[in-house]
């Protein structure tokens, strides 16, 4: 299996992303009560967007696989929504949709419109929608694996093992 073009996301570019989502959710006149960063990626996008409109931001980590930090936040998550609260999931980049249409699930029962999701960058091809994106790219022509500066502290050997968990992402 050939590995993938690592293409860096410069910190401007990140803060550019950033501002776009921000002029966005602005322009869509719709205001979550929280921002919920999906970890790992979504974290520091979503400090950022809080930082940058002052909604307080929560989070749920569906990486590390552990239902405590996973699966039991999405419940108390869906409870929240389910009374009518607005929640804001961000992540880095809708590739698959795996994990948003995860996340849409778990909160499937939540009114109409108190749920949405943003991205910095949406696959067009993905089996999710968003709500609000910064960049899009097409995965049947862009292959490129990003690597955005949280995770450019990382060795090159981490970077292809984050990468080779899900290989077909940029098959």
């Amino acid at each position: 299996m050939d590995q993938p073009i690592l293409t860096p996301i410069t910190m401007n570019a990140f803060l550019g992303q950033v501002d776009a989502l921000v002029r966005a959710m602005t322009a869509s006149q719709w205001r979550p009560d929280y921002l919920v960063g999906v970890g790992r990626g979504g974290l520091v996008p979503a400090t950022y967007l809080s930082h940058a409109t002052g909604i307080a931001m929560l989070s749920v980590d569906l990486s590390a696989k552990l239902p405590d930090f996973g699966d039991a936040l999405l419940a108390r998550l869906a409870e929240r929504a389910a009374a009518g609260e607005r929640l804001l999931f961000v992540d880095d980049i809708n590739d698959s949709g795996r994990t948003i249409n995860a996340v849409r699930h778990a909160l499937a029962a939540a009114p109409a419109g108190s749920v949405r999701f943003a991205v910095l960058m949406d696959n067009i091809r993905s089996a999710a929608s968003v709500d609000y994106r910064a960049d899009s790219i097409d995965r049947s022509v862009t292959k490129d694996w990003f690597v955005f500066p949280w995770e450019a502290v990382a060795n090159r050997d981490s970077i292809l093992a984050d990468w080779g968990d899900v290989p077909e992402r940029t098959a």
